[in-house]
């Protein structure tokens, strides 16, 4: 090292000089300011220091925030109400949005809480709904009651939602349009259905279009997903375990869109089955165009696979594969225009079946095509239906 330098590194400090009262004041005060930050940055929950944080990137306009035993309302980053019940905090968050918006205002809940069963989150128009965390709901319940509800609005999204317990819905809309579930998530111990969406309010009219992006449920003491009166359903990917009737049931609904439906052991002991039409779903007018449209159903276990019933039709599903239901993996009865596995299809064990009831009309125009059959699978038809198109299967079929 030069000595030059050794000599600067070496030459001793000077004393600092005091400081003088005014600028020992101020020195303090800025030295107590940023203990005080500290002490608050460490203290403070995740959640106090940045209320309303979105878990899927999004802008949030209000949140329900949970501070350990407490939660509060904001409206962006000013509390509204602060207590010990979750319900209370999303609902004073969400009635805290502004009065009369026509466009979509977003709120989140961080935290993870529990809800009664017989109470209901109700969303009005123009509302954008998250949670980070999960929401439990306990107990019994009856009627309209939902963890998430809404009716007679529109302009809806429920962006994600993870919910554990006993609803009497999960979500139930009522007289919705355009209404977007983007991520659900559903790992129920018994109550009622997962997802309801119908028109029962006034079935002068159809709600009108409801998508759901992906939808996880299981356990769930009905349906995983059920429309009632819709036009234009679409549906990404629908995975239900375990419940007690059908994982994706269809009835009333033209001009639908579905990916996926993906069944384990659902609806099993009874007539419901993994992917089920009925009360007149795809029928236009008198008519029965193609319009409900289905990317591949696969079932394992549980009840039916397939079931087409009450003059429904105007179905095309392009891939099958029904494994070891415990009813008839198809069963298409007192239908019109119904096209099974138009790309491919496997069938293991059970009937194939084209049923009628007298007091509809039977069976019409029905294709069964590019099916393999097997471990004792085979398709009866009984009574006979009219224009029916049975072509590149392989496995016995029986003619009426």
């Amino acid at each position: 090292m030069p000595s030059s330098l050794l000599a600067r590194t070496a030459r001793p400090a000077r004393p600092a000089r005091p400081l003088r009262p005014a600028r020992r004041r101020a020195a303090f005060a800025t030295l107590a300011a940023g203990a005080t930050l500290v002490a608050g940055l460490v203290a403070a929950p995740a959640a106090q220091a940045a209320p309303g944080t979105s878990c899927t990137g999004s802008t949030v306009h209000g949140s329900a925030v949970q501070d350990g035993s407490t939660w509060r309302a904001y409206r962006g980053t000013r509390e509204l109400w602060s207590g010990s019940d979750m319900l209370t905090a999303i609902q004073r968050a969400v009635d805290g949005l502004d009065a009369g918006r026509t466009s979509k205002q977003r709120v989140v809940v961080n935290g993870s809480g529990t809800m009664s069963a017989n109470a209901r989150i109700t969303l009005p128009s123009h509302t954008a709904f998250e949670s980070c965390g999960t929401i439990h709901v306990s107990g019994s319940g009856s009627g309209n009651v939902a963890g998430i509800y809404m009716r007679g609005v529109r302009d809806i999204e429920v962006a994600r939602l993870a919910m554990t317990g006993t609803p009497v819905y999960g979500i139930f809309a009522r007289n919705v349009d355009d209404l977007r579930l983007r991520d659900v998530d559903m790992r129920l111990s018994g109550g009622g259905i997962g997802i309801r969406v119908d028109n029962h309010g006034d079935r002068s009219r159809f709600a009108r279009n409801i998508s759901i992006d992906r939808a996880y449920v299981s356990g769930a003491g009905s349906h995983a997903v059920e429309t009632y009166g819709v036009d234009g359903f679409t549906l990404g990917t629908l995975t239900a375990r375990d419940v007690r009737e059908s994982g994706l049931l269809l009835n009333q609904t033209i001009n639908a869109r579905v990916g996926t439906v993906d069944a384990v052991n659902a609806g099993a002991g009874t007539g419901y089955a993994a992917f089920r039409i009925a009360n007149r779903a795809g029928r236009v007018g008198s008519s029965y165009p193609t319009n409900i449209e289905v990317g591949t159903v696969r079932a394992s276990g549980g009840g039916r696979g397939i079931f087409c019933v009450s003059e429904s039709g105007g179905l095309r599903v392009n891939r099958v594969e029904l494994t070891n239901t415990g009813n008839n993996p198809v069963l298409i009865e007192n239908c019109t225009n119904v096209s099974l596995a138009t790309t491919s299809g496997t069938v293991s064990r059970g009937d194939v079946r084209l049923a009628e009831r007298a007091d509809f009309p039977g069976n019409r125009d029905i294709t069964l095509q590019n099916l393999t059959l097997s471990n004792g699978a085979r398709i009866v038809e009984s009574p006979c239906a009219d224009n029916l198109v049975i072509r590149n299967v392989s496995g016995p079929v029986q003619r009426c």
